[in-house]
């Protein structure tokens, strides 16, 4: 789940780095990409807003965590 948290964080973050008006039902169904590019740019474009996300998404899950993510649970005990 704490995977599953930052990778959702971190993708979300990249998508605000676009920097322009979007429509969330578009970014939904994954990044927007350039119609005036190649697949393969618009591909790098991609990983470079990733990346650049990265550890300001890193940081954000980690504020999450206790909201999101199930307590702790001791070893030997029922929940």
């Amino acid at each position: 789940m704490r995977d599953a948290l930052h990778t959702g964080v971190k993708r979300a973050m990249a998508v605000v780095f676009l920097g322009f008006s979007y429509d969330m039902e578009v970014v939904s169904h994954g990044f927007i990409t350039d119609i005036s590019k190649s697949d393969a740019e618009n591909e790098e474009r991609l990983h470079a807003l990733i990346a650049y996300a990265e550890s300001p998404g890193e940081r954000l899950a980690k504020r999450f965590e206790p909201e999101v993510l199930p307590p702790e649970t001791n070893a030997g005990t029922e929940d």
